[in-house]
């Protein structure tokens, strides 16, 4: 995910170890500058391609996540042309990572190649760094979408795998026919 000679900073390296030390399933990563719900791959498979379009093996899935969320925001949603600098209206404002803009190091790509956790960028405004004074419409107008989001940890297959003691394993391997993407169970 990352490229040679790409620095880690401190901060993303507690969020990695984090990342791996709790079966995280399910999270988000909030942006600024634009009104749209990316998710991965992130990057490129072909590096020199900047916008091409580039799904994991749980493509379906990806695209359940962000039209969670992007059809429970009131202004994501809102079919109007007038927006920010990018037009996802027609895209259901949603699209995938790479095919908007390739970048290297992404957490959304880290999480689904390195941890169980599946995880969609919000872009929650048309602002980078909106002032003190938006926050408070920003919240609201992310708020029902990200509590609906939440709820999407509900979906798709749950359980407990165990010997035939009922004692847990820890670190089975689950497959699922069709998907080339395992995951593992947690402690």
């Amino acid at each position: 995910v990352f490229s040679p000679g790409f620095q880690v900073a401190p901060e993303t390296k507690a969020v990695m170890k984090w990342m791996r030390s709790i079966p995280f399933v399910l999270s988000a990563s909030l942006h600024g500058g634009e009104l749209v719900v990316t998710y991965p791959y992130d990057y490129s498979r072909h590096p020199m391609e900047e916008k091409e379009f580039s799904p994991t093996p749980d493509e379906k899935m990806f695209k359940m996540l962000a039209k969670a969320y992007a059809d429970a925001h009131p202004v994501i949603s809102d079919r109007s042309e007038h927006r920010c600098g990018g037009n996802f209206v027609k895209r259901g404002g949603i699209i995938n990572g790479a095919e908007w803009y390739s970048f290297t190091g992404g957490m959304a790509d880290f999480n689904y190649l390195h941890t169980n956790c599946f995880e969609v960028t919000v872009e929650v405004g048309c602002e980078k760094f909106p002032l003190e004074e938006e926050l408070f419409t920003i919240w609201h107008e992310n708020r029902d979408a990200l509590l609906n989001y939440m709820e999407m940890v509900h979906r798709g297959i749950k359980g407990i795998v165990s010997d035939k003691f009922g004692n847990p394993i820890k670190n089975a391997r689950i497959s699922v026919r069709g998907i080339q993407h395992d995951i593992t169970t947690g402690n």
